[in-house]
């Protein structure tokens, strides 16, 4: 069966095709960014609460100790950046593009995704603990081990992501796909499973996941 578009599709950032540089010096609590570019730098140790960063592209970036809770990001891309342990917890994010970025551990807990894409990430061991989101892709992407418990989704296409061991309790998979994607073992109930999409060879290892034992034909 084909897939949504707006499943694989998931809306741009809207950026002007040229930024101008800017310099990073430090971050302030419900301090605006807007339209510039930032790239071949890190930023550390900032604490800053209730961010707004519009129309901003963050290129081979380092995030370093870096605390945002409540941060609203719209328009933006992240290439080849290092957000691991970033906590962006509470945020809300539209229209945001993370591409081969390093984001192991990334707190994004109650946080709020709409056409959002990840795209060739390492977003292993990532916190996503209650959070929302419509309209989003995972690409290539691993989520290893990572937490997402009790999730709502809605709308979300996760295609050839390496999943084993990442906690699913409480997220309702109805009509997700995981199909294409990587697993051998996933923590979650057999409600939070149902009329979710899987390959043959996936449904063995959930098997085995409750319990079932799998008896070869002689």
């Amino acid at each position: 069966m084909a897939k949504k578009d707006v499943e694989l599709n998931p809306v741009a950032p809207n950026l002007p095709p040229q930024l101008a540089l800017a310099q990073i010096s430090a971050f302030h609590d419900e301090e605006c960014m807007e339209l510039c570019l930032i790239q071949e730098c890190a930023i550390t140790d900032q604490i800053a609460d209730n961010l707004v960063i519009n129309q901003v592209v963050f290129k081979n970036v380092v995030f370093t100790r870096v605390h945002w809770p409540n941060v609203k990001l719209t328009d933006i891309l992240f290439e080849q950046c290092d957000l691991s342990n970033v906590d962006f917890s509470l945020c809300f994010m539209y229209r945001v593009q993370f591409r081969d970025c390093k984001m192991v551990g990334i707190n994004l807990t109650e946080a709020s995704l709409r056409n959002v894409v990840f795209d060739s990430c390492n977003a292993s061991y990532a916190v996503l603990r209650y959070f929302k989101c419509a309209k989003s892709l995972f690409r290539n992407t691993t989520l290893a081990e990572a937490d997402i418990y009790t999730a709502t989704l809605a709308e979300v296409s996760f295609a050839c992501c390496n999943l084993d061991r990442t906690q699913l309790s409480g997220t309702k998979l109805a009509g997700i796909d995981l199909s294409t994607c990587q697993f051998y073992q996933l923590a979650l109930t057999l409600e939070d499973l149902r009329g979710c999409i899987i390959a043959p060879a996936q449904a063995i290892a959930l098997a085995a996941n409750f319990g079932v034992v799998i008896k070869e034909e002689l």
